[in-house]
């Protein structure tokens, strides 16, 4: 049996267990995906992937984070600009839409719980806000990776859109992060 975490900006969530339909999905290599509005101008979403890599596996990989541009390709820059308890991070990435590309940068402060949990807090960027949370569970003889992310761009989008784009983007986006991760390990 699977469990997941819900957590809405750090807060302590709640745990709960996956049915047995949508984790079969899950180990079939689906990516479920929860939107919702965060601000009038932002999203928020839950991905839920099984990975099945062991859990300290993919714990290593993930907090690479230089490694995070293989991960997202609209990710073109990740580098930790800061060590120690709490990381600092800067991420740049670029998106085109139909008639502009957006270009977009972020300054993070990142904690990790020891193989459990990574939090990526806004310390300034091109957003009003953004916050995610990237958990970790053992799951049978893999990991089930739980990501949220609550964001509001700076630029003026309705928040239907971005909960569209996110619902769009995030399980291609989650299903080369899989393939990476497992790639790594060979």
């Amino acid at each position: 049996m699977c469990a997941y975490f819900i957590s809405d900006s750090g807060s302590t969530g709640t745990e709960m267990t996956i049915s047995q339909e949508k984790q079969k999905l899950l180990m079939q290599g689906e990516i479920l995906v929860e939107t919702r509005s965060h601000t009038a101008w932002g999203g928020a979403v839950t991905a839920l992937m099984y990975v099945p890599l062991v859990r300290s596996n993919v714990w290593q990989q993930l907090t690479d984070y230089p490694r995070w541009v293989q991960y997202f390709p609209d990710v073109t820059k990740s580098e930790i600009l800061q060590r120690g308890d709490v990381k600092r991070l800067y991420q740049a990435a670029q998106k085109a839409f139909l008639f502009f590309t957006a270009q977009v940068e972020i300054y993070l402060s990142v904690v990790e719980d020891l193989g459990q949990q990574i939090q990526f807090q806004l310390e300034k960027g091109s957003f009003h806000d953004f916050n995610a949370n990237l958990e970790l569970k053992d799951c049978n003889s893999g990991t089930l990776l739980t990501y949220t992310v609550q964001a509001t761009p700076t630029i003026p989008i309705p928040s239907i859109f971005i909960q569209q784009a996110m619902n769009f983007e995030l399980p291609t986006n989650m299903r080369k992060m899989r393939q990476v991760l497992c790639k790594g390990q060979q």
